[in-house]
């Protein structure tokens, strides 16, 4: 049955007489649900403070906690999203050099599906990525650099064209590139094949989705794996027979794809934001310990020696 309509207060009164969640600022606690809403806000973060047993709030637990989960949330988004489409330029401008390289400048080279894989069962996925292309090539996807160079060239090579792609798209791309090919983007990812390179993109981009679309990203879990990798035993993370327990689909699976595709200087950044934003949570609260948030986010113990490959 649908659920009756609750005004802002009496959300509120019923999160305090039913659910045991403390209320100390009324008004403070209006405005959050004014700015974020009931359900961004306090149905997709209560489930790390709730007794699983009772379904209520655990004793303590302050309207604050769920507030400053959901900003702790919102910083990693900003944090993963900037470096995740840092990736996206680095393999656009790959994936555009390399093809442009073998097949030249004209738009035709890349409508043509002779200049994609021929590998048995692609084929509808090389026609859709040429259809897709071929979309994009004339409805312009409301970018005007595509528009101008069509006038003032009547040619959109595919490193003007590849900038109009999305992440997901561009991941489908990569996918159906000559085997050649593939090996000459991935060869500029250290210690990472061209099959691992494709794992890799398609997990990354769930979870690119996920901060785009400003959905809860801590404890996001994708529907893919990346590869096993050496950092995985480097970092001593537990296994289950073969299975990695963590880091394949969590979190920290975004974290060693990075450590994979991003210059050193670049993921070190990232690491030191992250330790910043992870110790900014901690300093406001206490709901949730060190350990609790880490493992939520499918971090190993060791997880601070991710420098290292």
């Amino acid at each position: 049955m649908a659920k009756n309509f609750l005004n802002h207060q009496e959300q509120l009164t019923r999160l305090v007489k039913e659910k045991n969640l403390i209320v100390a600022d009324y008004a403070y606690a209006e405005e959050m649900l004014k700015q974020i809403g009931y359900f961004p806000l306090v149905s997709s973060y209560k489930s790390p403070f709730k007794n699983p047993t009772t379904g209520k709030y655990r004793d303590g637990t302050r309207f604050e906690d769920l507030v400053y989960l959901y900003k702790f949330d919102e910083n990693l988004r900003e944090l993963f999203l900037k470096y995740i489409l840092k990736v996206e330029c680095h393999l656009k401008s790959l994936i555009a050099y390399h093809f442009t390289e073998k097949y030249g400048d004209r738009q035709a080279a890349y409508l043509n599906p002779e200049h994609f894989t021929n590998a048995p069962g692609r084929r509808s996925q090389v026609l859709y990525m040429v259809d897709q292309l071929a979309r994009l090539l004339s409805e312009g996807n409301d970018s005007r650099y595509i528009e101008e160079r069509k006038k003032s060239y009547g040619n959109v090579p595919l490193w003007v064209l590849i900038n109009g792609l999305t992440f997901g798209m561009l991941t489908k791309l990569y996918s159906v590139l000559t085997p050649d090919l593939k090996v000459k983007v991935s060869k500029n990812f250290p210690g990472v094949n061209e099959k691992q390179l494709e794992q890799f993109l398609n997990v990354m981009t769930k979870f690119r989705n996920v901060c785009a679309h400003n959905e809860r990203l801590f404890s996001y879990q994708a529907n893919r794996d990346i590869p096993d990798m050496p950092l995985h035993l480097k970092l001593g993370i537990r296994q289950r027979g073969t299975q990695f327990l963590c880091g394949k689909r969590d979190l920290f699976s975004m974290v060693i794809a990075l450590r994979y595709l991003l210059p050193e200087n670049d993921f070190k950044k990232f690491k030191r934001h992250f330790t910043l934003i992870l110790r900014h949570y901690h300093t406001y609260s206490h709901a949730l310990s060190r350990e609790e948030l880490l493992g939520l986010m499918g971090f190993p113990v060791k997880w601070h020696l991710i420098g290292r490959k």
